[in-house]
């Protein structure tokens, strides 16, 4: 990283960004020792590969805009990365040695495609998932020294979930019944033949989802660890396709609940999220319930349970940074350099809205008591949710002397399955209810300066941000929109094709079938209405949100001389490079103590 990390003349903000991070390290199922993790030490996010054993870590991947999908083969002597280009998501799986050495197509003869989905087995064998605009869904599986099989194909939305300890089954997540949001299960063999199918959207007429969690790590175990929301929320049990059984677990938590395997098949790792703070919990099947797992308060992103026990975990809160954390009390994984400066915590703000309890987290500048200058941070996803999480970003705006709000619309995850299935077919207007609802909350409350509100966010939440400066012009004073969606029915056609799966299922059809809801939904039909300044930056490369329907949403601006900015950068759905994030956020923090002609606060 830079020497400025260190430079106390370099403001807070800043070093946040520069401060070296760690993700959770994966090891290798067979090769506990051999780790891989993906770290910003050099100023861009990366695999690097670590042997726990020596001590030795030693970077995989380096890339102009960085790479962080990786994968350890089970025996650990080969790590698998997908190469794309520039961040467009399109690419191959490469793969190269623990050890260091050359990198070699890991599938030969598989054209390039998004990803959708891998499995590596403990032969050699691989289960790769594929998606393209011609084929939809694929997968492949790869033999060493053979041609790719297809074992799988369908014009819907799918992904390969797991391949069971000896290779023998295969498990699938698909949406053949046209329901992006809920998918179905298939337990296959090798040969792409049917074993047993779990469908709780029963052919796509509810609304229930299945996720695939993890086959036992048991040779000869049959048991798949599966996700379900047949109680309302997401919970594990465990479903046995060759016996046909299904297991329901006492884990009574509020809130969603995941689960991972402890390495030997004797217990389960429950992550629990709740209210925007999550914790761990042991549970053996067969035990009246599970047994906490002691971490500090705020959020764990990742935990993974180790061969003698022990759980590793990533932790941060939204005043400390991230940290890999052990049970033991230990830190498993310390970057290099200084850590990141602290930030202030989050107070919960509970506000009735039209569909319900709202749930905001709200950070407010250490000094002065308000009304703030007060910014709207809008989550993407929209299946997603906001947490008491470290994040730089939030945190620059508090050293401005911000207010920041961020709001856990209907469409967030973590608040039960209605509350993130309520945004059928009037996809954007139902989440700006709930923000609406917020910010009159935040303005009467003394928080908020309603002459400066700022509605920001990215990929989803800059969706919102364009959507919310249209159909509600009097309420902000200005907008910042990273790689958003400006023209939904541009947006739909040029897109990747799980999203527009996905599209099809929050509007009911595509922009032909359903014209109506597009045009509703899109920030397009409001431009004209649009009276606030707006700030908008685009990855050229994004398959996600593409540039053309950004740059159509600009000319609409441009042409009745609205207030705007435009920043571009070559890379695709956000950046991976630490000084182009600091430079898109120093960007934005500028367009708006410019327009709301307030001074700096008190790190600028």
């Amino acid at each position: 990283m830079s020497d400025t990390q260190n430079d106390p003349s370099v403001p807070e903000w800043e070093q946040r960004f520069r401060a070296a991070r760690v993700s959770l390290p994966d090891w290798a199922e067979d090769a506990p020792d051999r780790s891989l993790f993906v770290s910003n030490a050099t100023g861009t996010y990366e695999l690097y590969a670590w042997d726990r054993a020596t001590g030795e870590q030693r970077q995989v991947t380096d890339r102009p805009n960085g790479t962080t999908d990786g994968v350890l083969t089970p025996d650990g002597e080969a790590v698998w990365w997908f190469a794309d280009t520039d961040g467009d998501e399109f690419g191959v799986w490469m793969r190269q040695p623990f050890g260091g050495g050359a990198d070699e197509p890991a599938a030969p003869g598989l054209e390039p495609s998004y990803p959708a989905g891998l499995a590596i087995g403990r032969d050699g064998t691989a289960v790769v998932g594929r998606s393209t605009d011609e084929d939809g869904t694929t997968v492949h599986l790869v033999r060493p020294g053979s041609e790719p099989a297809v074992i799988y194909r369908h014009r819907e939305s799918a992904g390969v979930g797991d391949l069971s300890h000896d290779g023998s089954l295969i498990a699938l997540e698909h949406t053949e019944h046209g329901d992006a949001m809920h998918s179905a299960l298939r337990v296959v063999r090798p040969d792409g033949s049917t074993v047993a199918e779990l469908d709780d959207t029963e052919g796509g007429t509810k609304e229930l989802g299945l996720s695939v969690l993890g086959f036992a790590p048991v040779a000869g175990d049959t048991r798949l660890l599966v996700g379900h929301q047949r109680r309302g929320r997401w919970e594990p049990m465990i479903w046995d396709p060759v016996a046909g059984t299904e297991t329901h677990l006492p884990v009574d938590l509020p809130g969603d609940v995941g689960a991972e395997w402890y390495p030997d098949g004797s217990a389960l790792l429950i992550e629990h999220g709740f209210e925007a703070r999550s914790e761990l919990w042991r549970y053996e099947p067969g035990a009246k319930g599970p047994v906490r797992v002691e971490t500090p308060a705020g959020t764990v992103s990742g935990a993974t349970a180790r061969p003698d026990g022990t759980v590793e975990y990533l932790w941060s809160s939204a005043a400390q940074p991230p940290a890999v954390r052990a049970t033991t009390g230990a830190v498993v994984l310390d970057p290099p350099g200084a850590k990141a400066p602290a930030s202030v915590p989050v107070q919960d703000a509970w506000v009735d809205g039209p569909g319900g309890r709202i749930h905001a987290l709200v950070q407010t500048p250490v000094t002065g008591d308000g009304p703030f200058p007060t910014i709207f941070e809008i989550h993407g996803g929209p299946t997603w949710h906001d947490s008491d999480a470290f994040a730089s970003g939030p945190a620059a705006w508090v050293d401005h002397g911000f207010a920041v709000v961020r709001v856990n619309y209907r469409g967030s995850t973590g608040y039960g399955r209605a509350w993130t299935d309520a945004l059928k077919h009037r996809v954007g207007l139902i989440e700006l209810e709930d923000i609406a609802a917020v910010r009159d909350w935040a303005v009467k409350s003394g928080l908020a300066d309603p002459a400066r509100l700022v509605l920001a966010g990215g990929s989803w939440g800059g969706y919102l941000t364009l959507l919310g400066l249209g159909t509600q012009p009097d309420s902000w004073t200005l907008g910042l929109a990273a790689v958003p969606v400006a023209d939904y029915v541009t947006a739909y056609h040029d897109e990747m094709e799980a999203l527009k799966a996905m599209d099809r299922t929050l509007l009911g059809g595509t922009p032909e079938e359903v014209p109506e809801r597009f045009e509703a939904s899109s920030p397009l039909t409001y431009v004209d209405a649009v009276r606030a300044p707006v700030y908008i930056s685009a990855g050229v490369n994004d398959p996600r949100c593409p540039i053309r329907q950004v740059e159509n949403y600009v000319d609409r601006l441009a042409a009745r001389g609205a207030v705007h900015e435009v920043y571009r950068y070559d890379a695709g759905h956000g950046s991976l490079v630490v000084e182009e994030r600091i430079k898109q956020v120093r960007l934005e923090l500028d367009f708006a103590l410019r327009h709301l002609g307030q001074a700096a606060g008190t790190d600028s």
